[in-house]
């Protein structure tokens, strides 16, 4: 255990820097720079800011300096948002998608690991062919009609919750469920699949022969099994979530991370930019090891070398 936990830490700093390095030189290859839009962009002023920000040098000089920086946990200032670290902006904006992806990713996993095991259990029955054409209406339709949907039903018409905002906890229903909704659909379909398959396996078969009634292989060997492609899912899933959604978020008047990333690229902010893939990549990586440490959990079979 403590050998593959090394050999991962090591994996995952060198992802981090791949892909790091890969946005910061990529953000300032691009045509044209973020002090361009300056109204009083006279070359004195713009070679000021550049010192400023030290993107004075040349590429090389900036990515080495700002690897230095980053090495320190330091994620410098934002271009736009001058007055804000990008430690700042992160800090105000992530706790909202974070606390709003949480509950989608709640909603996502019980929600599809429940349905698509009704589904396998009663195969081509009326639940089986409501549940997964259901599944694909929520997955063909996106979430800027699904979102003015919900509020037009459950807002305006019934009054039942509020339009957008952020507060309480009535603020946190209708874009939690518009987030989760497609992916609700995606883990209900791999469940029903992976559960179907493992329903003619021969280990399950000798489960029964046994003595254990259905319900009881069930509990005991077949879900631990068939969820295993659901976990695999999940754990990119927690991570896309909890960095946050632009379309969702707008919907329903949020502030939170998910502009971050769009907002940064048409801004040229580099330093912003990097330190939203330093996060999202970060939660990639731990959800990945949960991921694999929960294998050797769910599948006694399955064991961890380093």
């Amino acid at each position: 255990m403590v050998a593959f936990l090394f050999r991962r830490l090591l994996s995952s700093l060198l992802v981090l820097f791949f892909a790091v390095s890969l946005t910061f030189l990529l953000t300032r290859s691009l045509p044209g720079g973020p002090f361009d839009r300056e109204k009083t962009s006279s070359a004195q002023v713009k070679e000021a800011l550049e010192k400023q920000y030290k993107l004075d040098g040349s590429l090389w000089q900036q990515y080495t300096a700002y690897l230095r920086d980053l090495a320190r946990l330091d994620l410098r200032v934002s271009f736009k948002y001058r007055d804000w670290s990008v430690a700042e902006i992160l800090a105000q904006k992530m706790p909202t998608s974070i606390k709003l992806g949480g509950v989608a990713f709640v909603i996502a996993s019980v929600l599809g690991v429940f349905i698509g095991s009704l589904a396998a259990m009663r195969r081509d029955t009326a639940v089986d062919w409501t549940a997964m054409f259901g599944a694909i209406v929520a997955i063909s339709i996106p979430s800027f009609i699904t979102g003015p949907f919900l509020v037009a039903v459950f807002a305006l018409w019934l009054g039942w919750l509020p339009v957008g905002g952020w507060g309480s906890v009535q603020h946190l229903i209708l874009p939690a469920c518009c987030l989760a909704a497609p992916y609700v659909a995606y883990v209900a379909r791999l469940m029903r699949n992976s559960l179907l398959d493992v329903l003619k396996s021969d280990f399950l078969r000798t489960a029964r022969a046994k003595g254990l009634t259905e319900s009881q292989a069930l509990a005991r060997h077949a879900m631990k099994v068939a969820i295993l492609p659901v976990v695999t899912y999940l754990g990119p899933l927690a991570a896309h979530l909890l960095t946050g959604s632009m379309i969702v978020e707008s919907v329903f008047n949020i502030s939170g991370a998910g502009s971050i990333f769009v907002n940064a690229i048409q801004n040229r902010d580099a330093f912003l930019l990097c330190g939203a893939v330093v996060i999202y990549c970060t939660l990639l990586i731990v959800f990945n090891l949960i991921v694999d440490l929960l294998y050797s959990v769910l599948d006694k079979r399955i064991q961890l070398h380093g």
